[in-house]
């Protein structure tokens, strides 16, 4: 079947918005998920790509400031739904086609670098570079391409914009597949049980368990790897700190937890502003520390500040597993980060 365009997904999406303007002020917890979280956020992820995409055709050198400013703001929309690790983006391993990290083996540098020496024509083959190892694809593949200054000396200019390019045009087909497929299949699925869900209470457990996956991310991995251990800190295994975007992937998934935990407990108003206060000033804690790579967990008070806000992260974590899960009557169960 043939892939439709992002602009036709689009229409299409806000057709059916019109469609069903009448009752939707009478949605229940699930379709408010679906239609204020879940479909904007993999819109924006595929609009922005595209953008990239366009900007990385018109402009591929490294320095360009407009090109930096396209990959930033796609990376922006995939760290707002990187927490919806479920359905379309599980389809082909699209999450880390766009998002391979961590990368505990130098992968991707390998990866680049094996590519740019060799000036392998898979670029010039977007369905072929879709069969690449994913550590060659995806946004932190790009944050090398666009900000490690030993790649950028690796190889030929005139190759490395062409896997610019690639890159660039291959995480624009991710997203937009990944939208697509949200707005023309998983959606319903979701909104009427019966093939892939057996009830509301499955999928109100899926949403549950991606709010406390995106959590967990925060707490073990966003903020655990660079923090290491008092007498061994990892300030390189930030995430995106060639780009200087660590600390700004955090507060946006703060906001985006925030935004699915408050339609989540939305029928327990009472819980519901005890969590927004809760993420509140977690989301406060984290704009004050002001360094954005957290080169400062190898210095004992700046690594104080951190700690301190991954166990704001874990009491939030803990209030929503007590009081969230009850409340929506489900159970965390196995999550996304788990193994088989």
């Amino acid at each position: 079947m043939t892939r439709r365009t992002l602009s036709q997904i689009l229409v299409t999406a806000f057709s059916a918005t019109l469609a069903m303007a009448p009752s939707f002020l009478r949605a229940d917890m699930v379709d408010i998920a679906i239609d204020r979280h879940i479909l904007p956020g993999f819109y924006a992820l595929a609009e922005t790509s595209t953008t990239l995409n366009q900007t990385a055709i018109d402009d591929c050198e490294p320095n360009s400031a407009a090109l930096r400013t396209a990959y930033g703001a796609a990376f922006d929309a995939w760290v707002r739904v990187s927490h919806l690790r479920f359905g379309p983006t599980e389809t082909e391993n699209r999450a880390f086609a766009l998002a391979f990290w961590p990368d505990s083996r130098g992968k991707t540098p390998k990866a680049l670098n094996q590519l740019v020496r060799t000036n392998d024509p898979i670029v010039d083959d977007p369905e072929a570079y879709a069969t690449v190892s994913i550590a060659a694809r995806g946004f932190y593949a790009l944050e090398f391409l666009l900000y490690d200054a030993k790649l950028q000396q690796t190889g030929t200019a005139a190759y490395r914009c062409d896997l610019t390019r690639a890159i660039a045009r291959d995480i624009a087909g991710t997203s937009t597949a990944i939208a697509e497929d949200w707005s023309e299949n998983f959606s319903n699925e979701m909104r009427q049980p019966g093939t892939r869900y057996q009830s509301e209470a499955e999928i109100k457990q899926e949403l549950f368990k991606a709010l406390d996956t995106g959590l967990q991310i925060l707490i073990d991995m966003r903020l655990g790897r660079p923090l290491g251990t008092y007498d061994k800190p990892r300030p390189k295994r930030a995430e995106a700190y060639r780009s200087g975007r660590s600390l700004h992937h955090v507060i946006l998934s703060l906001e985006a937890l925030e935004d699915l935990a408050l339609i989540l407990s939305a029928d327990t108003p009472d819980l519901q502003d005890a969590l927004a206060t809760s993420f509140a000033t977690t989301r406060a804690h984290a704009q004050r520390l002001k360094d954005p790579m957290f080169a400062g967990v190898s210095e004992p008070g700046s690594r104080l500040r951190i700690e301190a806000l991954q166990q704001d992260i874990r009491n939030l974590r803990e209030k929503v597993g007590l009081n969230l899960g009850p409340a929506l009557g489900v159970e965390v169960g196995f999550n996304a980060l788990d193994g088989d």
